[in-house]
């Protein structure tokens, strides 16, 4: 994949850090490359999620996202926006700051069923999600970011990462994918 943009979008506990973590264990990309929401919540707000649930919370957050990401491609560099930006609006803020460098945007889709996220969900023992939460991500998920959906939107491309469903360890998909 060329340099420029790379969108995550799932919902959470669909395995998108796990994935990025292989993609680093395996030198694909380096460690600098990635822009987490929530690392930066830890970064700005401490370790306890609770501490981080507000919306001027999320806004000083997503601010200092953007900015780590404007930083990166105003340098040529790749960004990986490691959130889940299920929604369309998430989505249109990431890809207009890819438009205003010209830097091509690749979403990666991280869908896996419902049964398979409520158990990642319950494996990974997240106390700032309920499983409420993860079923009402999913639905926006299902309902707002298909392929084509994100391809109108202005993807360059969009794929669909392997998961769970395929039986395909982190590893092994990002094995699938390289990064110019």
């Amino acid at each position: 994949m060329p340099a420029g943009l790379v969108v995550l979008v799932g919902p959470p506990a669909s395995g998108k850090t796990s994935f990025v973590r292989a993609l680093i264990e395996r030198r694909q990309i380096d460690a600098e490359a990635v822009v987490s929401s929530d690392e930066i919540r830890t970064q700005l707000f401490g370790t306890s999620p609770a501490e981080a649930v507000s919306d001027t919370a999320d806004g000083q957050i997503f601010e200092e996202r953007d900015r780590r990401i404007v930083a990166r491609l105003a340098l040529g560099r790749t960004a990986v926006a490691e959130s889940t930006n299920v929604t369309p609006r998430a989505r249109a803020r990431l890809i207009a700051i890819a438009r205003r460098f010209n830097a091509p945007v690749t979403m990666l889709r991280f869908n896996p069923d419902v049964t398979d996220l409520l158990q990642q969900y319950t494996e990974r023992g997240r106390a700032d999600l309920t499983a409420v939460d993860v079923h009402a991500y999913a639905a926006i998920m299902a309902r707002d970011a298909g392929a084509d959906r994100l391809r109108s939107e202005g993807a360059t491309t969009v794929h669909d990462v392997p998961g769970r469903r395929e039986a395909t360890t982190p590893a092994e998909a990002a094995a699938h994918f390289s990064f110019a």
